[in-house]
C-alpha cells in the first residue's frame, strides 16, 4: 500500500499519545508482559511511524513492563527445502558456504513487518540466539524470556514462548489475525510431542567462527489452524477486542490460548 493511499484511509492521523491511549483503552497495562504481532500499515497513517507504535507500547506497559516481538530470520534456513521461492538445485551448496552467519545485532527479520524489525534495534532490546526464529524483548523478563533458546527448540519447551506461557503474558494482535498467533506453535508442540523431527541447517557463530550447523526439530503446522483457535477463545469471552488507530486488534492471555488448542488438537491427528 502506498503511503498517498494510506493517508486516504486515514480520518485522522495516529499519535503516540492517541495509541497509547487506544492500547490502554483496549486492557493492555503497567507492568506486564506482552509478545505484539503487529501490521503498521493496519493502524492508518502514524505521526511517527513505526518509532510512535514502539513508543506507545512502551509508554503503556511502562519500565515494570516487559515487551516482546517476534524476531525471526527465515532466511537462515536449510536452502534445500526453500520453496517460496525455490533456488535452483546447483546454487544450495554455494549457498551454504556464504551466507553469513547470524549475528543477533545485524541480522535482520524477515516477513515481521517494520515494527518488529525496528523494534530488535530499538536501545536497550534483547535478542535470543536462535538463528531463524528467535525473539526480541525490553524489560525486566527480557533475560528470563530470551535465554537458554535451544537450536532443536525453535518453539517449543526450551524457547521464548514457554517461557512467556511461564509467565502467563498475554498476546496483542496489532492489526494481524490468528493466523500470526506464533504462541499457538507452542500449543503444536504440546498436543503432539511424538512428531518426527524435520532436518534442518543454518549458518552460526562456534567460538567467533562460522559454521553451517545442522539439527532437527519439529515441524511447524498450518497457521491456518489459529484462526479456528481464535474464534473459540473469543466465543469463551477471553478476547478484549477494539481498535488502535484503524487497526482491529486482540488481547488474551497467552497461557490460555495455549492450553486451549493443545487440548483441541490432541484428539485430532497431527499434521
Amino acid at each position: 500500500m502506498s503511503e498517498a493511499e494510506l493517508i486516504a484511509r486515514t480520518r485522522v492521523p495516529a499519535t503516540r499519545a492517541s495509541l497509547a491511549a487506544d492500547l490502554a483503552h483496549l486492557g493492555l497495562a503497567a507492568g506486564e508482559t506482552v509478545i505484539v504481532h503487529s501490521s503498521l500499515s493496519a493502524i492508518g497513517w502514524v505521526s511517527g511511524g513505526a518509532v510512535a507504535v514502539i513508543e506507545a507500547l512502551l509508554d503503556v506497559v511502562g519500565p515494570h513492563g516487559t515487551l516482546v516481538m517476534p524476531a525471526h530470520s527465515s532466511g537462515l534456513t536449510d536452502p534445500a527445502k526453500w520453496s517460496a521461492p525455490p533456488v535452483p538445485a546447483d546454487w544450495i551448496d554455494i549457498i551454504r558456504a556464504s551466507m553469513p552467519a547470524f549475528d543477533p545485532r545485524r541480522t535482520p527479520t524477515r516477513g515481521m513487518g517494520s515494527i518488529a524489525e525496528l523494534f530488535r534495534t530499538w536501545p536497550g532490546v534483547e535478542r535470543s540466539l536462535h538463528p531463524n526464529c528467535s525473539f526480541a524483548a525490553i524489560g525486566p523478563n527480557a533475560r528470563r524470556i530470551l535465554d537458554s533458546h535451544a537450536l532443536e527448540s525453535p518453539l517449543g519447551e526450551q524457547s521464548p514462548l514457554a517461557r512467556l506461557y511461564d509467565l502467563n503474558a498475554r498476546v496483542l494482535l496489532l492489526g494481524v489475525g490468528f493466523d500470526k498467533c506464533t504462541m499457538l506453535h507452542l500449543a503444536e508442540v504440546r498436543a503432539w510431542p511424538d512428531r518426527p523431527l524435520e532436518d534442518e541447517g543454518s549458518p552460526v557463530l562456534v567460538d567467533g567462527v562460522r559454521q553451517w550447523v545442522s539439527y532437527r526439530a519439529a515441524p511447524a503446522g498450518d497457521p491456518a489452524t489459529f484462526v479456528r483457535v481464535g474464534e473459540r477463545l473469543a466465543e469463551e469471552g477471553e478476547v478484549a477486542a477494539g481498535r488502535v488507530g484503524n487497526a482491529d486488534c486482540r488481547l488474551f492471555s497467552a497461557r490460555l490460548a495455549v492450553d486451549l488448542a493443545a487440548g483441541t488438537w490432541r484428539r485430532e491427528p497431527a499434521p
